[in-house]
């Protein structure tokens, strides 16, 4: 693992051990949830699918941090509503 973080104009500092974050930290999350669904407009199920995927990837890579990754995994993960089988709860 690269011990130091790539920025934009090169590399820096070693790389500090992260934690996911949890508490609210958006600017300003209404607009950020609009943007969201903007994006989505119009979009066939597959496109959609598509757009979360592709998503989920650049953020991943813009955080970098394996450990924070795999935790925001679990954490999302867990808070799924059925089971991960696709079974019916009841």
């Amino acid at each position: 693992m690269n011990p130091y973080r790539q920025q934009a104009g090169g590399t820096v500092g070693p790389a500090a051990a992260a934690t996911l974050t949890t508490a609210p930290n958006l600017d300003d999350p209404d607009a950020f949830y609009a943007a969201l669904v903007a994006a989505h407009d119009g979009l066939a199920d597959a496109a959609s699918e598509l757009l979360n995927a592709r998503l989920v990837l650049i953020l991943a890579n813009h955080i970098g941090e394996r450990g924070v990754l795999e935790e925001a995994l679990k954490l999302a993960k867990a808070s799924l509503s059925v089971p991960a089988n696709g079974a019916d709860p009841s």
